[in-house]
């Protein structure tokens, strides 16, 4: 019997950084995650926010800057980072990235 399951063979592949902008892309969506896969251009960002459940953010590829309450990390692709729920974060890409996000329902 084959059970149901997901299979992404390449992350980076999933959310091609664009010219300009954020893009993102839902992989994954069920009663207990929620996998979003980001590509960033070059500066681009997303300010300040929070998310209402945990998250695990893992760089794929690039390099972004970003801020996690009160610290500013560095974050380059093998980078995996758990935030606990309301914890504000904002990223900075400094080249063109690629970023999963985990929602921990």
């Amino acid at each position: 019997m084959t059970m149901n399951y997901t299979f992404v063979a390449d992350l980076a592949n999933e959310a091609e950084p664009p010219e300009d902008g954020i893009l993102s892309r839902t992989i994954f969506n069920d009663e207990c995650l929620k996998a979003v896969v980001f590509g960033f251009a070059e500066g681009s960002e997303l300010t300040e926010h929070t998310a209402s459940m945990p998250a695990v953010v893992q760089l794929i590829r690039g390099n972004a800057k970003l801020t996690l309450g009160d610290d500013a990390v560095e974050a380059k692709a093998g980078t995996w980072i758990h935030m606990p729920a309301n914890l504000p974060h904002s990223v900075l890409a400094e080249t063109p990235a690629v970023m999963l996000v985990m929602l921990l329902k």
